[in-house]
């Protein structure tokens, strides 16, 4: 039996268990199982691969997408430019392991659909691993990227007080990269002014779980066209069954 599975702290919201059980059912996959690891320290991840010998294959999340790239064999040339990992693929003889960002893949194919030539600059919220991956599409797709975070630390990043009307009315594409609003916490969100969005904007979500966030609730309150990560999650979930196949 071949095991795949989830690394991150905490997992209870993550619908990546479920969503590969089914695809093993539906796909009449027998011989494969995928398992939640819930680990906090990401140390602990030589020990989950030792005392699991037939697991070639894992998925990151928070918080560990940056960090976990120390720990590995190999990095895909691709994550190494992004800067974070959220799929690793294990050799079953060797145990060597290689790190790949399959969020790149997810979130540029779920978004280009929904993006019109207006959506020239995005509000990026969060600097975590997820944000380095959506960052690098961006930039792929000639869109000017400014980051926001609690504690900015470089030239391409504001605090959430900086956000203003200027800058909301500037950027008409806003993407939430941090897990606030994730359940079992649903009533947080990220903290800026949602009076000044209009049907121009269009907010992304990566939080899938509740399909409607907060943030998302109060873009749609005020006119914006929004996104959950849902599509974003199957997607890079169906590249990483692709890497760990190949």
């Amino acid at each position: 039996m071949k095991l795949f599975g989830l690394i991150g702290h905490p997992l209870t919201h993550s619908f990546s268990k479920n969503y590969f059980s089914k695809k093993f059912k539906d796909d009449a996959i027998e011989d494969a199982e995928y398992e939640l690891f819930d680990i906090k320290n990401i140390t602990d991840l030589a020990l989950t691969i030792k005392k699991n010998a037939n697991l070639i294959g894992l998925n990151v999340t928070i918080p560990h997408k940056e960090i976990v790239m120390s720990l590995l064999d190999n990095i895909d040339p691709i994550a190494e430019e992004i800067g974070a990992v959220n799929t690793i693929s294990i050799d079953p003889v060797t145990k060597k392991t290689k790190g790949y960002n399959t969020d790149y893949y997810g979130f540029k194919k779920s978004i280009k659909p929904f993006l019109t030539n207006k959506h020239e600059r995005a509000l990026i919220l969060g600097t975590g691993g997820a944000s380095k991956a959506i960052y690098f599409v961006l930039k792929e797709l000639n869109i000017d990227c400014l980051f926001v975070s609690r504690t900015p630390q470089h030239a391409n990043e504001i605090s959430y007080e900086d956000v203003n009307e200027f800058v909301i009315k500037h950027h008409l594409l806003i993407i939430n990269c941090t897990p606030l609003g994730t359940s079992p916490n649903v009533d947080a969100y990220p903290k800026i002014d949602y009076a000044n969005l209009t049907p121009d904007h269009l907010l992304y979500d990566l939080v899938y779980n509740p399909a409607e966030t907060t943030f998302l609730k109060k873009g749609k309150t005020n006119g914006a066209s929004i996104l959950n990560g849902l599509g974003m999650l199957k997607l890079q979930a169906e590249k990483s069954w692709e890497i760990w196949n190949s």
